[in-house]
């Protein structure tokens, strides 16, 4: 059923009529123009598609766009402040975490889901946190090490 959807998107309100049964990968892709949210499996296995709604990691292939309504959505587009990238952007750069870059908007709004939630930082808690994200070129080690130097820059302990 078409109808009028109201949502914050990357710290501005967006209101759109669409068919609300409409996946919201599909809504931010084709019809706002964010593309960094990726298509992978469409069954919610791979994480390209993944973006924040209210701070919480979601695959966008499989929720639709009803879902968001009244709801604070952040894609990757929408990470950088003022022209300053977050850490963890900053720290996949400088860890060479991103090869091919398919992944990488996925894997670092899991990232930034899972370090604004936990206190536990170390490496296996990482590791759970990042299950089921998945790298085909398999840079699963530098991705690792970005999150760990994003999580101490954030954490007020420097950049490993």
């Amino acid at each position: 059923m078409e109808r009028s959807i109201r949502f914050t998107l990357n710290r501005r309100p967006v209101e759109l009529a669409t068919d609300d049964g409409r996946t919201l990968l599909w809504v931010l892709r084709t019809d706002l123009g964010l593309t960094g949210v990726k298509y992978g499996c469409g069954k919610n296995q791979c994480g390209a598609c993944t973006i924040l709604v209210d701070g919480r990691a979601v695959r966008s292939c499989t929720v639709p766009v009803k879902y968001v309504e009244g709801k604070t959505v952040l894609t990757i587009e929408g990470l950088a402040e003022n022209g300053t990238l977050h850490p963890l952007q900053k720290a996949f750069i400088d860890k060479g975490a991103v090869q091919c870059g398919f992944c990488t908007p996925g894997m670092i709004l899991k990232a930034c889901s899972f370090l604004a939630g936990s206190e536990n930082l170390g490496r296996e808690a990482i590791i759970e946190s990042m299950d089921g994200e998945i790298c085909r070129c398999g840079s699963y080690n530098r991705i690792l090490d970005a999150i760990q130097a994003a999580a101490a820059l954030m954490k007020g302990g420097g950049a490993s």
